[in-house]
């Protein structure tokens, strides 16, 4: 047992003794009450330790703890009510501890021996029981974010917006309004998210005026995150949106969001928004069969003029659709959907009045390195696998681009460039390199940055139609990543030139930095060629906007 240091021990005498009756336990919680450190560690902290002043009605100590952790988390706790109360209670020991565990009696027994504390059992805590029955009816399961009847149909709706990936062609000045008639609602001006490849989703303005408005102040706030947040909150609106990252709650995995989540590897949210009411992550009954039949309409609309909409000038497009009442099938409501070519002038006019170039801005070259295919967030190193790992990949992962010539297998390893990042990006990479012919080679150039004079190592993709493209940067003066590249240099000496490129999922769970095998989704074997060969020479920043 473990027993406390001497100096504590005085420390603890040393403090005055009241003549008072303190309650102890630990209890488990509802796992909505989990939170914290621990559960960010993995742990989920689900059970309470408190200790309390029985003869004064007072909390005087409380952690939460996990299952797992022993009774040192319940001295932990006291010591703590003991030194450092909560609330205006001042240190102090007790005269009596009482407890409704024998185990956790004996414990407390040879630990807090030569202290002058009786330890005493009782089956029950009056106060403690009456504290925590308390702390259970405060907490409340997280409501659904849709009405249960609606949450199939919505879902389904859902999917069909985001196979249709109206951010491929619609940036978010591009609005399009959607009348409901039939329906107690007003037109929906509707924002389309994710052309910057960032967030995906829908934002349904209930009025021109919100959407103007929510506009004037973003850009006015520039990178004031107080203003940015202000100017959120303070919108009028309705919401769908895609989260890439997102993690499936517990209660959702037997519901229709686990099987969205499943097929399509994104995790749909739905809420509203509203200047006095803040944002509300969930949609009641009347807000959830507007936005049904707002995305049906809009599929529709998606299905038949997406790609008109390609073009360069937004066109008037409209069309009109009959779709089911989803609270009487027997009927039918005529929803309209409409570009806004005005609006969209008017909110692109907006924008650079405010200060930001437009497609004439004089830096607008393209430049030499595209920094657009791989996604900014995602983890990248150099390093080696193991011959027999490399064999096993090969075999294993869901695509293979091989060599296309036979290497000998010498050295430490086989040399790669892992590629770490979220689930969704990994499978629109590796799409971005099938489409592009593949991967031709792997190179590093060197660049410099002439407003700070920092010089970099660049890590560059070249992709077999001809475009280069950048993974990552890396100072040139960092010894660690020196060392990495002479380590690099000597294994494609040995390879004869070949190297790999690997693709992983999973940067934002347990094996982040780490990928296991299960997260390597593709594998790209190719040649990696000099600088000299590459032919770039030294390359400088450039300011560049699209």
């Amino acid at each position: 047992m473990t027993a406390l240091n001497p100096s504590t021990r005085r420390r603890l005498q040393q403090l005055r003794q009241i003549p008072s009756v303190w309650e102890g336990d630990r209890r488990l919680l509802m796992p909505e009450f989990a939170v914290g450190a621990l559960e960010a560690a993995g742990r989920k902290p689900n059970q309470c330790v408190l200790w309390v002043d029985g003869s004064e009605g007072m909390v005087r100590g409380m952690e939460m703890v996990s299952g797992d952790v022993g009774h040192e988390a319940i001295v932990r706790t006291l010591l703590q009510a003991m030194e450092y109360p909560q609330g205006a209670a001042l240190p102090a020991r007790p005269q009596k501890i009482v407890v409704r565990d024998r185990e956790i009696q004996f414990f407390l027994r040879g630990v807090l021996q030569d202290l002058d504390i009786a330890i005493e059992y009782a089956p029950e805590l009056p106060i403690i029981d009456e504290i925590f029955e308390g702390l259970q009816s405060a907490i409340k399961p997280h409501p659904p974010q849709l009405p249960p009847e609606y949450e199939v149909d919505v879902l389904e709706a859902t999917a069909d917006i985001w196979n249709d990936a109206p951010w491929e062609v619609l940036d978010e000045e591009k609005i399009l309004s959607v009348e409901i008639t039939g329906a107690d609602v007003g037109p929906l001006y509707v924002s389309v998210l994710g052309m910057l490849g960032m967030e995906y989703g829908l934002l349904m303005y209930r009025s021109i005026e919100s959407l103007k408005q929510f506009r004037q102040r973003v850009l006015a706030a520039g990178d004031s995150p107080e203003g940015l947040e202000e100017a959120f909150l303070e919108q009028d609106c309705l919401f769908v949106t895609f989260e890439q990252d997102g993690e499936l709650r517990s209660e959702d995995e037997s519901t229709a969001v686990s099987a969205f989540y499943a097929e399509a590897g994104v995790l749909p949210t739905f809420g509203n928004l509203h200047p006095l009411e803040g944002m509300r992550p969930i949609l009641h009954e009347e807000e959830a069969t507007t936005v049904l039949l707002a995305l049906k309409a809009l599929h529709k609309f998606f299905q038949k003029s997406l790609q008109r909409l390609e073009q360069e000038d937004f066109p008037a497009i409209s069309g009109s659709y009959r779709i089911p009442d989803p609270n009487d099938a027997s009927r039918k409501l005529s929803i309209k959907v409409a570009t806004m070519p005005a609006l969209a002038d008017e909110l692109s006019e907006m924008t650079i009045a405010a200060g930001f170039p437009d497609e004439d801005f004089p830096f607008s070259a393209p430049p030499l390195l595209n920094n657009h295919l791989v996604p900014t967030d995602s983890f990248y190193s150099l390093g080696a696998m193991s011959w027999d790992i490399l064999e096993f990949l090969r075999r294993s992962v869901k695509f293979h681009q091989p060599a296309g010539a036979e290497f000998p297998a010498e050295g430490d390893g086989f040399p790669v460039i892992l590629i770490q990042t979220s689930r969704p990006k990994a499978t629109e990479l590796i799409e971005a390199l099938k489409a592009a012919g593949g991967l031709k080679a792997i190179c590093f150039n060197p660049g410099e940055d002439p407003f700070s004079e920092d010089r970099y190592d660049l890590g560059v993709l070249q992709t077999e139609d001809g475009e280069l493209h950048l993974f990552g940067e890396f100072q040139e003066d960092d010894e660690v990543h020196i060392q990495a590249r002479k380590k690099w240099d000597q294994r494609c000496k040995k390879t004869k030139g070949y190297c790999g490129l690997i693709i992983a999922r999973g940067l934002k769970g347990a094996s982040s930095g780490n990928p296991q095998f299960n997260d390597m989704m593709a594998l790209f074997e190719t040649r990696y060629i000099s600088a000299q060969e590459l032919g770039l020479g030294e390359l400088q920043l450039i300011p560049y906007l699209e």
